[in-house]
């Protein structure tokens, strides 16, 4: 797999998925749309480690920084 996320795109998507576990152990968010979400933040934290999402390579998008020669 080549990797399509690029730094940036890895820092917000892991502070996105923070912030969905910070509202559930804060019984903020409850029920069904707790589980989904913490699904999505689990399916972030995934994709920012594996520098790689499936999604982006669907659509064409890479965040990746280009490197010149």
């Amino acid at each position: 797999m080549k990797s399509n996320v690029g730094t940036s795109d890895k820092v917000i998507r892991i502070a996105l998925a923070i912030v969905i576990g910070v509202l559930y152990f804060a019984d903020i968010i409850s029920g069904t749309w707790s589980y989904v979400l913490l699904g999505f933040a689990f399916i972030l934290i995934l994709t920012s480690v594996m520098s790689f999402c499936p999604i982006y390579k669907l659509l064409g998008i890479n965040s990746c920084s280009l490197k010149t020669k």
